[in-house]
């Protein structure tokens, strides 16, 4: 049952990641009702909690925890659409799955608990480390395509040298325009 729990919060994240990455940005009044709604989510989901105990409860709070950090981080994302942001999204997310894994873990003992945190941490790790890694590919893939769109221009600027008067400016009108300069 305890590994449904995790699997459950694994699913959900992925699945509210990946209907962020065609978000739009929102407005003002959608993410300050988004606030309001992920904290009321969240105030229900501890409350529910309230009639477990044990180890059972600690796991329920970490999940509701760990949901709301992730509405936190998707809202702004959605918010302030950047790569910074889906980021944040994916550590978020990371972070929560590690939290829950570790309250699983306590009703472990003795060498399997041991396995299991380190299990844990490593699942942590290995998510944080694709995050950066996710994030470094967009700012990279965007550094190339100014790249390419930078020399591109430079090509067009240059076909443009073979006219002359009205037509050059028209051509480097147009290029400007294509490529984004000013």
């Amino acid at each position: 049952m305890i590994r449904v729990h995790i699997h459950a919060l694994a699913v959900v994240t992925g699945l509210a990641f990946s209907s962020l990455a065609g978000a739009q940005a929102m407005s003002k009044e959608q993410y300050e009702s988004g606030k309001k709604s992920i904290a009321a989510e969240y105030k229900a989901a501890n409350e529910a909690c309230a009639s477990r105990s044990g180890n059972a409860r600690d796991i329920c709070k970490a999940e509701a925890s760990g949901r709301e950090k992730v509405g936190k981080a998707q809202l702004e994302a959605q918010y302030k659409p950047s790569e910074q942001a889906t980021y944040e999204v994916r550590a978020a997310m990371a972070q929560a799955n590690y939290s829950v894994a570790r309250q699983v873990c306590d009703d472990k003992a003795g060498n399997v608990k041991d396995v299991c945190l380190k299990e844990a941490k490593a699942a942590e790790v290995a998510a944080m480390s694709d995050a950066k890694a996710s994030m470094k590919t967009a700012e990279a893939r965007n550094d190339a395509s100014s790249a390419k769109r930078d020399a591109d221009y430079a090509v067009a600027k240059e076909k443009c040298a073979t006219f002359a008067g009205d037509a050059k400016t028209a051509c480097l009108n147009d290029a400007k325009a294509r490529f984004g300069k000013s």
